[in-house]
């Protein structure tokens, strides 16, 4: 009888586990009236990821002759949790969240969607504004860099795919006009290659080995400042949805009883089907995720801004939304058992939670005391400042109710870890209308914001 204590240690499954029970037992935790609950997985899983990415560099610099060699090189060529499990475990929450939701979609469109769209722009923008004034700030990190911080800070990784294909371009177009630069740009170009025997003196020209380091380096500082950027994003969208009640002195039950009674109000307006809710249906909530995962890899072209797609997090959503709306088709029922919804639901969130913290524990408390310390603090300022704007519009302005301001907000970060946070703290579903409805609008404005940044001089 065998037992290897080492590998099972870095397991992917194990990790996993021991995070969401870690993290749960952590949510319960009273801090006055307020407990992180499923959130709490994040937090866990922040720590431990960190830690499993110390032990398992430690064991790789040993060489193949360390015990766990192979299990600890397989667990750190995946970042500690392979990138399929997270995407897995969204799939499944936004499709879950998105058909128990459905039932208000189109009275909530009807009743706040210019609203949202307007929160869209604003929350997007000042992102966009924010990573501006942070890129002439911090001399340290440029352009590459904080076009990653701005999708970071708002948790976009469609945004994150369009920051790298226009960084490339924008590299790729600089380093061929390297001998026409000024002294200031060249020397920037030259720093970002990283080769510290090159001068502007002695660097007339680059080779074409160095324009392709230039633009391999440029798109690693996009992926770079998106890193250290995320999880700060994630853990800012929380605290909002988390605290925002108790900090602007907010009653949630009045702030729910004010929706229900905005929505019975919408509703008198429009004739509604009466549509009876099935037992779950695994065909049909296996073909919401598929048509919307088939949707969100739609890319249609914007002419000069390139392409844009919802990703398979906006797609299923919106198709889980539509889907849920319209109720049946043919055989198929859409309005299913909320019970098990709900299960599904909470399930796909924890290991989500936990999963975003296991992959980026390392490079998220490694910033904050490393060099990243910068950038994290530009992706914290970037993310509470779009935010808190988005909740005095929407809250003042428009005078919105909680509950679906709540999902608005997150919708406008593209956060699903704060909509989850956001239907934990509410204990109600709702918020994903307003999510579904302003993601698409902050997804599309957050590509051609990132791409106006990456279109900016390079120092």
């Amino acid at each position: 009888m065998r037992f290897e204590f080492i590998n099972l240690l870095m397991n992917p499954f194990m990790l996993m586990f021991f995070a969401i029970g870690t993290g749960l037992i952590f949510g319960k935790i009273k801090f006055g009236k307020f407990s992180f609950g499923s959130s709490g997985a994040l937090f866990t899983g922040l720590v431990i990821g960190w830690a499993m990415y110390q032990y398992g560099g430690h064991i790789v610099a040993q060489g193949e002759s360390a015990a766990g060699y192979e299990a600890a090189k397989t667990m750190m060529d995946n970042g500690i949790i392979d990138g399929n499990f997270l995407e897995m475990s969204l799939i499944f929450f936004v499709a879950a969240i998105g058909l128990l939701a459905a039932k208000d979609m189109g009275v909530v469109i009807r009743k706040y969607g210019p609203k949202f769209v307007a929160l869209a722009v604003i929350i997007t923008f000042v992102g966009a504004l924010g990573s501006f004034g942070g890129m002439k700030l911090v001399k340290e990190a440029g352009a590459y860099e904080f076009s990653g911080v701005y999708v970071g800070a708002l948790t976009s990784s469609p945004g994150l795919g369009a920051a790298l294909e226009t960084a490339e371009d924008h590299a790729k177009s600089v380093a061929a006009d390297y001998q026409q630069a000024s002294q200031e740009e060249k020397e920037h170009v030259l720093q970002v290659i990283g080769d510290d025997s090159l001068t502007v003196d002695n660097t007339p020209a680059l080779t074409p080995q160095q324009q392709d380091a230039y633009v391999t380096n440029a798109t690693g500082g996009v992926a770079t400042g998106y890193a250290i950027a995320y999880p700060f994003g994630v853990i800012i969208v929380i605290f909002a949805v988390s605290f925002f009640a108790i900090i602007f002195r907010m009653d949630l039950n009045k702030e729910k009883e004010r929706y229900k009674l905005e929505m019975n109000e919408a509703r008198g307006m429009v004739k509604e089907r009466n549509i009876p809710v099935s037992p779950f249906n695994m065909i049909a909530f296996a073909v919401t995720c598929v048509v919307g995962y088939l949707v969100g890899s739609i890319e249609i072209y914007l002419g000069p801004l390139g392409y844009f797609s919802l990703g398979a997090t906006g797609g299923i959503l919106i198709m889980s939304l539509l889907l849920g709306s319209i109720g049946k088709v043919g055989p198929l029922s859409f309005r299913m058992d909320n019970k098990v919804m709900g299960i599904i639901r909470d399930i796909a969130l924890v290991f989500f939670l936990c999963i975003v913290g296991l992959k980026y524990g390392y490079v998220a408390i490694n910033a904050l005391t490393g060099s990243g310390v910068l950038l994290a603090v530009s992706a914290l300022v970037v993310g509470i400042t779009a935010m808190l704007v988005g909740f005095v519009v929407g809250r003042y302005v428009f005078k919105l109710n909680w509950v679906v301001l709540s999902g608005a907000i997150c919708g406008g970060m593209t956060s699903t870890p704060g909509l989850g946070a956001a239907v934990d703290a509410l204990e109600s579903d709702d918020p994903a209308a307003g999510y579904g409805a302003t993601y698409p609008f902050a997804l599309l404005c957050m590509i051609i914001f990132t791409i106006i940044l990456n279109q900016l001089p390079i120092v």
